[in-house]
């Protein structure tokens, strides 16, 4: 069995489609157990709206819930008894396969780092959400946690996701490109002219070069690199723009009597087209790196994101994702100190 703790009390529709979602991922996976953190009686209230097996679900009470606002080293320092903080250290304490939430961005990050702790060599952990293209998806990453990123940060999390990519989505050799306002190596800001090079000269990663952000809904690298601010604006752009299309394709579906007779005839391929865009299926964005698995999910995020967060820890899991990221590290490292 695999146990995955759950922060019910994080996000902005917590707890009902925290739960919601916790329910539909043990329904769905036979091999899952999910431990809701959080407070106990609003939980079992939620739960009682639902069948599933009760062996699959359990409580540990948290009395305290981290508002969005709070400054996250404080609420990490303070609110012990939280429902991210009794999560995490379920992770740490190996009670606990993994840790989602869709709280406090800020006390995740900072949780993760504190108390779940950073792989040895890992020198920033990156927040990697894997994005919808025309080719399937990709990874991008960082999308929020490391700003102020160095080069040797960037390599590291070209070479953390290609482990990803491959191990936990099936992809063999992955190809890896920095994110460049042009196509040319010697176009980009300081941090990418002094990270191309370095990404050319990595061993084990299939480096293709500088990739333009309106090469990326076309599948144009599997592991898309970026310091966090660069991969934030590409993530909620991304969203956005995606949300507002399908919206605007309902609308004219509806706007007359023969669009509606021709929305009939395309339904099927429609709705399968456009839930390939849908980011929420693909679960949220796991902070790796780290000794343990910890996945943020969007604070918005409704029961079926939540079931899908759930469901891709299994994989994370399964594949042994965090071993495979050390063991490339200490190769790395043996490497550098042979040279």
């Amino acid at each position: 069995m695999i146990k995955i703790a759950v922060d019910a009390m994080g996000g902005d529709n917590a707890p009902s489609e925290i739960v919601k979602g916790a329910v539909e991922a043990v329904n769905e996976r036979s091999e899952l157990v999910v431990c809701l953190t959080g407070q106990e009686e609003a939980i079992k209230r939620e739960l009682e709206k639902y069948t599933y097996k009760k062996e699959q679900i359990e409580i540990v009470n948290a009395t305290e819930i981290i508002e969005t606002g709070e400054p996250p080293v404080n609420a990490i320092r303070k609110k012990k008894d939280s429902s991210i903080v009794v999560g995490m250290n379920l992770v740490k304490h190996g009670e606990a396969d993994g840790f989602v939430s869709a709280g406090s961005s800020g006390a995740i990050l900072v949780g993760g780092q504190v108390l779940v702790g950073r792989l040895k060599g890992v020198e920033r952990p990156p927040l990697a959400p894997l994005i919808p293209t025309e080719k399937g998806v990709s990874l991008l990453i960082d999308c929020g946690a490391n700003v102020d990123a160095r080069p040797s940060h960037l390599v590291q999390f070209a070479q953390i996701g290609s482990i990803y990519m491959e191990h936990v989505m099936g992809i063999k050799n992955p190809r890896v490109a920095i994110v460049n306002i042009g196509a040319e190596e010697e176009k980009g800001n300081a941090l990418v002219k002094e990270t191309y090079p370095l990404l050319k000269e990595c061993p084990g990663i299939n480096f293709i070069g500088s990739i333009e952000a309106r090469e990326i809904p076309h599948g144009g690298a599997d592991v898309i690199v970026c310091e966090a601010f660069v991969g934030n604006v590409i993530l909620k752009l991304y969203e956005g723009v995606g949300a507002t299309i399908i919206s605007m394709v309902k609308q004219g579906l509806m706007s007359s009597l023969r669009s509606k007779i021709g929305a009939l005839l395309i339904k099927p391929a429609l709705k399968n087209t456009l839930k390939s865009f849908d980011a929420s299926q693909y679960g949220g964005a796991p902070l790796l790196g780290l000794k343990g698995l910890v996945v943020k999910t969007h604070g918005s995020s409704k029961a079926n994101e939540v079931k899908n967060s759930i469901i891709q820890c299994i994989s994370f899991k399964e594949q042994a994702i965090n071993e495979k990221i050390s063991e490339c590290l200490t190769v790395k490292e043996n490497i550098n100190k042979q040279e």
